[in-house]
């Protein structure tokens, strides 16, 4: 019995995808040769077109085969992400197989359309042949879909679809033999047009999913809003854009920014960002990969701050432009900002260096005037380190007030 696809492992889905083909592939042959044989003793081009149809999918299933083995192997040095995109590749060339076939049968047909003489008239054994090939072709389509949407299979699905077309084609050559049996000789090359038609349009529509997947096209509008909400219901994220999705397969990989408070720590910004792959990859199982971006402002919109200096830079200019205080080499921690396009840094000192408030002012402002003239450093703020008292706590000169008793 089958588990839901959301618990199935890939070697589950595997061995599940290799049966079902296995099986298809041994009622294909029998088919294909059923079909072909009693074409050419029935004198039924119809019949001979479903034979050939059905050799698609004998082929159709081979790659199935290959495809689901390669497809499920883990992520390797080469191949980081996976190997799922084999499978699209297997589902493409499934249907570009089919549009050929379909071209081979059309080119056929007209031949004979336009030389009467090579239209013959069809036999009863043609026409068991195809009521044999609805029956049983309808019977492992509904089968192999199943199994495809237990184990969320593009592949299966394709190959499930091949075998519907087979049925309804034998419908078709049904109704052409027993049509050019009552006489109406063109009818069976008629059918022979229906069905290459038939296989060109499940062609086509079998390769333009897979075509779009090899060019990164994105989720559908549903799915994107569903992950905007996943990711939003997150505690710490109080925004969200840059939403980027692509398929692998049966997998969806996704990368998206999201906003944090600007002053939590660097570490909690990632336990936030693990917490939205986390949510992500637990309510939609298709997702395997989740690259989080994050941001402490909407850089979309907001003025960018990728002109200022990095760290060692300001750190220099800093100490080039304190270098007359002494107490310059007793900071014991920088903080740099960058936000909304400008620059802003936290200095922490020891408190040991005021004995008041009038002396934590004035050697704040001598800071301050030092690098008045930095033209990319929009504003100051320093810090006393409580480290007698409380060794964590930071204070504001606004607040010191309260802990010198309003000296």
């Amino acid at each position: 019995m089958l588990k839901s696809s959301s618990k199935i492992s890939q070697e589950e889905r595997y061995i599940a995808i290799r049966n079902v083909t296995w099986l298809a592939i041994t009622i294909n042959i029998f088919l294909t040769l059923v079909k072909i044989i009693f074409g050419f003793v029935g004198h039924s081009q119809a019949l001979i077109a479903d034979g050939l149809h059905s050799l698609s999918d004998l082929l159709v299933g081979l790659m199935t085969l290959i495809g689901a083995k390669y497809s499920t192997q883990p992520p390797d040095l080469k191949h980081p992400y996976g190997h799922g995109r084999i499978e699209t590749l297997v589902t493409i060339a499934g249907g570009a197989l089919l549009l050929l076939m379909a071209a081979a049968l059309l080119i056929d047909v007209q031949r004979r359309l336009f030389e009467p003489t090579l239209l013959l008239q069809p036999t009863s054994i043609s026409l068991a042949a195809a009521i044999l090939s609805i029956a049983i072709k309808e019977a492992i389509y509904q089968y192999t879909m199943y199994v495809a949407k237990r184990v969320r299979s593009p592949m299966l699905q394709a190959n499930a679809w091949h075998h519907r077309s087979d049925a309804i084609s034998s419908m078709i050559v049904f109704i052409g033999v027993g049509g050019s049996m009552l006489g109406f000789l063109w009818l069976d090359a008629v059918a022979t047009i229906g069905i290459s038609f038939m296989i060109g349009y499940i062609g086509f529509t079998l390769s333009l999913p897979g075509i779009y997947e090899l060019i990164d096209t994105g989720l559908e509008k549903e799915q994107l809003i569903e992950i905007k909400d996943i990711s939003l219901s997150v505690n710490g994220v109080i925004g969200l854009h840059q939403l980027r999705t692509r398929k692998m397969g049966i997998y969806v990989l996704v990368d998206l920014h999201i906003l944090v408070d600007p002053h939590i720590s660097v570490s909690e910004g990632h336990k936030i960002s693990d917490a939205v792959r986390t949510e992500l990859m637990t309510n939609m199982p298709e997702i395997t990969e989740v690259l989080v971006h994050i941001d402490v402002e909407n850089d979309e919109f907001t003025r960018t701050t990728s002109n200022l200096p990095n760290r060692d830079k300001i750190t220099a200019r800093l100490q080039q432009n304190w270098q007359s205080l002494e107490t310059a080499g007793m900071i014991e921690q920088i903080t740099l900002h960058y936000l909304g396009g400008k620059l802003t840094v936290d200095i922490d000192l020891p408190l040991s260096l005021v004995q008041n408030i009038k002396e934590a002012q004035l050697l704040s402002e001598r800071f301050a005037n030092l690098m008045a003239n930095d033209p990319d450093i929009d504003s100051l703020n320093i810090y006393y380190r409580n480290s007698t008292h409380k060794p964590i706590q930071i204070l504001k000169v606004s607040e010191l007030r309260k802990l010198m008793g309003g000296n």
